[in-house]
C-alpha cells in the first residue's frame, strides 16, 4: 500500500465542517479514486460511490435531462443506494468522473447548504471542466493531486521517516550526507527517473520488480492521455495531439521552449495561435508548464508571458519510456550513458509542481538561461534553481549573475542540484545533491 501525503489534507477536510464539496483534481492514473475510496470507507459507516462515466456510457440516470434539481438528484440517489443512506455524519457520497456531467457542479452549493450528506468528487479532465463551467462561489474545496513525489517514492521503497528526517536536517544545516547514504538515495532518485510516480508503475517496479509491466503502465497512460486529447473539439484536437507528441524531442533540444513554426511547419505562425491548446494540456494535468518572465523579480507572475512557454510531461517515467523503453542501463548505469538532462528537469518540474510552486524561467543573452524560477514568499523574493544531470555540477552561467549583490537582480539565494555529494554555500549559491529538491 502506497503512502500518499494527500491523505492528511483529505482527513483534515473530513475533520472540519464539510460545508463545501471536496474536489480532487488531477490527471488520469494518479490514484484519485483509490485514495478517496480508501479514506471514505475508513471514515464513514455508509460509503456510496457513483462512477458518472459509467452512468454516461450506460443508463444516463444523472444526465442533465433527468437531474436538474437537487430533489431529482436525491430521487436518483435513493433509487440506487437508498438502503445505505444515513446523514451527513455517517454517509459520504463520492461522485467519480464528474467532468462528464458539468451540470452537477452547479448543484454543489445547494447540496452543501442542504447538508443532507457529505460529498466528495474527482475527475480526470476536471481541470479543463472547472475552467469552462460556472460554479457558485464558496461551494467547493479543491485539492490538486499529483503523481508520487520523490519522498513518497522513497516511502514506497521502504525508506523510513528517520532517513527522510536525516536528509532534511542535512538540507537545512548544509551538512554533507553520509557517503553510503548518498549513494543509496542517489540510486533511488535514478530509479525514480526510470519509474516516475504513477502509482501502478511504482507498484510494478518496487513491489513486483517487473520493468516490462511498469513500461506497459507508462505506454497505456500515454495512450489514455492522447485519447483524451482526441475528444476535444475538432478545431483544437489535432494541434493538441501534435504539441503533446512534440514534447520528448522538444526536451532534447537546446532551446526547450515551444516554437510555433515547429508545431505547424508554417514560419509565419505565432505562439498566440496555440494558447487554447497549451491551456488544455496544462489544465488537464498531463503537462507541466514553465513560463518565461521578462523581469525576474517578485512576484514572478507580473512579468510572465502567456506565449513563451516550456512544457514538460507530467511524469518522468512516461518520458524515459519513450526515450529508452526497457533499457534500464540508460538511466541506472554508473558508466557514461545518454544525457539525462531532460529527464532530470522533468523530475524537478514534477517535484516543484507537487509542492505547489508555479514555475518560471528566465533567458537573456547577457545573463543566460536558468532552468527554474519560483517565488520565495517568505522573503518576498525569487529563488533561481539550476538542475545538473552530469558530472560537471559547476557549469552554470546565469545563477551567479542573478544572485550577485552588486548586479541588476540581487536575488538573495540560488540553488544548484546535481549528482555530487556536496552540501555547501559559496556566496549566495547553494550546491546540493539532486534528491534534496524534495525539500524545496
Amino acid at each position: 500500500m502506497l503512502k500518499r501525503k494527500i491523505e492528511s489534507a483529505i482527513n483534515a477536510y473530513f475533520d472540519g465542517s464539510r460545508d463545501k464539496v471536496l474536489i480532487i483534481d488531477g490527471a488520469r492514473q494518479i490514484g484519485k479514486t483509490y485514495i478517496l475510496r480508501k479514506i471514505g470507507k475508513q471514515r464513514f459507516r455508509n460509503y456510496v460511490e457513483i462512477n458518472l462515466k459509467d452512468d454516461f456510457d450506460g443508463e444516463k440516470l444523472f444526465s442533465e435531462e433527468k437531474v436538474n434539481t437537487i430533489d431529482k438528484f436525491y430521487l436518483r440517489l435513493s433509487s440506487i443506494h437508498g438502503d445505505i443512506l444515513g446523514d451527513k455524519e455517517d454517509t459520504v457520497i463520492f461522485l467519480d468522473e464528474i467532468q462528464v456531467y458539468p451540470h452537477l457542479l452547479s448543484m454543489f452549493k445547494p447540496l452543501s447548504q442542504d447538508a443532507r450528506y457529505t460529498y466528495v468528487a474527482s475527475g480526470s479532465l476536471l481541470g479543463v471542466t472547472l475552467r469552462h463551467t460556472f460554479i457558485p462561489m464558496g461551494s467547493i474545496t479543491e485539492i490538486k493531486m499529483y503523481q508520487l513525489d520523490f519522498e513518497e517514492f522513497l516511502y514506497a521503497n521502504h525508506v523510513g521517516s528517520e532517513v527522510i528526517s536525516y536528509l532534511r536536517d542535512c538540507f537545512e544545516r548544509l551538512r554533507q550526507v553520509e557517503p553510503a547514504m548518498h549513494e543509496t538515495i542517489l540510486q533511488r532518485f535514478k530509479e525514480y527517473i526510470l519509474c516516475g510516480g504513477l502509482p501502478d508503475a511504482v507498484t510494478e517496479f518496487v513491489t513486483n520488480r517487473n520493468v516490462m509491466r511498469m513500461r506497459d503502465v507508462h505506454s497505456s497512460t500515454y495512450s489514455y492521455y492522447k485519447d483524451d486529447c482526441s475528444k476535444y473539439d475538432s478545431e483544437h484536437r489535432l494541434k493538441i495531439a501534435r504539441i503533446y507528441d512534440m514534447l520528448p524531442s522538444n526536451m532534447e533540444n537546446k532551446v526547450k521552449r515551444l516554437q510555433a513554426n515547429k508545431i505547424s511547419g508554417n514560419k509565419k505562425d505565432t505562439l498566440a495561435k496555440y494558447l487554447d491548446e497549451f491551456d488544455y494540456l496544462i489544465s488537464s494535468g498531463i503537462a507541466n508548464d514553465v513560463r518565461a518572465v521578462s523581469n525576474p523579480v517578485f512576484p514572478l507572475v507580473e512579468s510572465s508571458s502567456k506565449n513563451l512557454i516550456k512544457l514538460y510531461f507530467n511524469d518522468v517515467g512516461i518520458l524515459t519510456n519513450i526515450l529508452y523503453k526497457n533499457n534500464v542501463d540508460a538511466v541506472l548505469s554508473v558508466d557514461k550513458g545518454p544525457n539525462l538532462g531532460s529527464a532530470y528537469e522533468t523530475a524537478a518540474a514534477m517535484e516543484l509542481k507537487s509542492h505547489g510552486h508555479d514555475l518560471y524561467y528566465f533567458d537573456s543573452k547577457k545573463v543566460g538561461e536558468v532552468d527554474f524560477l519560483i517565488n520565495d514568499y517568505n522573503n518576498l523574493g525569487v529563488l533561481p534553481i539550476e538542475i545538473k544531470s552530469g558530472n560537471d555540477q559547476n557549469n552554470y552561467r546565469a545563477i551567479p549573475k542573478l544572485v550577485d549583490p552588486h548586479g541588476n537582480y540581487k536575488m538573495h539565494l540560488g540553488y544548484v542540484f546535481g549528482n555530487k555529494n556536496v552540501c555547501k554555500k559559496e556566496g549566495n549559491i547553494i550546491t546540493m545533491p539532486i534528491y534534496m529538491i524534495m525539500f524545496i
